[in-house]
Formats: structure tokens, C-alpha cells, sequence
């Protein structure tokens, strides 16, 4: 089967996208949320597929929307969000590697030139600084945002799923805690064909699967030296906010 062209990048409304995402703004600006709906926002490779093994009722709906570009009717109705940031290093080489496998995403380049892109916010989705931040900026004035941390939920999926379920409200036996926790686990999502994308066409898991390691800390053996003390200075010009805290460790 003859794969579609690469995606090319522009501006839209200032944030990097293709039109894979933007053509059918209309209808997505007019998505009529219920009340009850429970939207899972990450950028891009932040940690969505874990989130996905929530035990809930209600619809979920995922997205990879900056803050602002989230339907109005999502706060209307009130909903109860949640939203999985991960640390910027990590994001950045599983966004690459995605980027290398997945045909409707714009050629990637070398790691070197990717790298660069990233830190500049010429990512499909936008910059992951602006991502993060706005999303952590909004979750001060609307109570229905639970703001998770990838690492934290690789240090202690128990821990963060508790937290969880007293977001949304749900009292989950023992065993269905235990079935969660199982299921995302990295290694038993990465067999599961309902997660790991194996049956999509344009996805070509002979250059990377779409599951890799999901491990914290693998920025280490990609980051030489010399990038990794320009990302960090890069990084501390764009990180204003002291309260927002990510772990490139665990």
C-alpha cells in the first residue's frame, strides 16, 4: 500500500500543526462535551496510552490540544480533565522516534536537527514548554484539572492511580485496582494490540515501535554532552513558573 506523503508544518493560530489536525477545525471547535465527559490531554508521546487503562464509565476523549485550542464546551460543561506532562528530555527522543515511524508526521531529520526543532516549538502540536506550562496555568483557575507526571506514575502506578480515582470520583475494588495497575505496566501495553498501534499501516515499527521503552532517564543515551548543557540553559530561559517541577530521573 502506497503511504501518504510526509506532513509539512505551519502556523496555525501560533502554534506548529499540519493539516491532518487542522481540516476539520470547524467540527472540532463545535464538539458538544457532556457533563460528564473526562477529556485525557498530554503533548505528544507524554504518557496518553497509560491514562487509556483508566477504569471509568464515562466517555473518555483524548487529545493532544494546547490549553487554548480546547473546545469551549469542555468548560462549559465543567468537565473534569486530566492531563500526563512528562519531562521535556525524555518527550523529546520518544517524539523523535515516533516521528521516525509514523508516516503522516513530518520528516524528522537527524536526532541533532530534531532536537533543535523541539527546543524551538516547530513540533506538530506546538512548543512542549508552551504545552505544559499552559496547561499548568490553567489548572490554578479551573478545580476539574488533575495534573500527573509521567515519572511519578512509572515511580508508583498505585500511588498515582489512588490519586486518581479520588479525582474522579471512583471506588475501584481491590481487584479492579490490581487489573489497572498490571495493565499499565509498559511491558504488558506493549503486547497489547489495543495500545500499541501494531495494525496501523502508516506506523512502520521495523524503523521503531510505536511502544519503545517508556523508560525514565533513556535521554541519556541519545543527549551528547554538549546538547544536553544547551537544552539546560535553553530550558531554564523558558521554564519561568517555579511551581511547576518535572524529574528527568526516578
Amino acid at each position: 500500500m502506497e503511504l501518504p506523503p510526509r506532513a509539512t508544518l505551519f502556523d496555525f493560530h501560533g502554534v506548529s500543526m499540519t493539516r491532518y489536525f487542522t481540516d476539520n477545525w470547524d467540527n472540532v471547535q463545535n464538539f458538544k462535551a457532556r457533563p460528564d465527559d473526562i477529556l485525557i490531554a498530554t503533548y505528544p508521546k507524554a504518557g496518553k496510552e497509560l491514562a487509556d487503562q483508566l477504569p471509568t464509565t464515562p466517555r473518555l476523549i483524548k487529545t493532544h490540544l494546547p490549553v487554548q485550542f480546547v473546545p469551549k464546551s469542555f468548560w462549559e460543561q465543567n468537565c473534569r480533565i486530566v492531563y500526563v506532562a512528562r519531562n521535556a528530555k525524555d518527550n523529546a527522543v520518544s517524539y523523535f522516534h515516533f516521528d521516525r515511524m509514523n508516516n503522516c508526521q513530518p520528516e524528522p531529520g537527524d536526532w541533532s536537527t530534531f532536537l533543535q526543532n523541539f527546543m524551538e516549538g516547530k513540533m506538530v502540536f506546538g512548543s512542549w514548554y508552551d504545552h505544559v506550562n499552559g496547561w499548568w496555568e490553567k489548572k490554578q483557575t479551573h478545580s476539574k484539572i488533575h495534573y500527573m507526571f509521567y515519572e511519578d506514575l512509572i515511580e508508583d502506578s498505585g500511588r498515582e492511580i489512588d490519586r486518581l480515582c479520588s479525582f474522579l470520583c471512583l471506588s475501584p475494588s481491590a481487584e479492579e485496582k490490581e487489573r489497572v495497575i498490571t495493565g499499565v505496566m509498559f511491558d504488558n501495553m506493549k503486547q497489547n494490540k489495543m495500545a500499541n498501534y501494531s495494525t496501523v499501516h502508516i506506523m512502520d515499527h521495523k524503523v521503531s515501535p510505536f511502544m519503545r521503552k517508556g523508560k525514565v532517564g533513556d535521554w541519556k543515551n541519545h543527549f551528547t554532552v554538549t546538547q544536553n548543557e544547551q537544552f539546560d540553559e535553553d530550558y531554564w530561559q523558558k521554564m519561568k513558573n517555579p511551581t511547576l517541577k518535572f524529574r528527568t530521573e526516578v
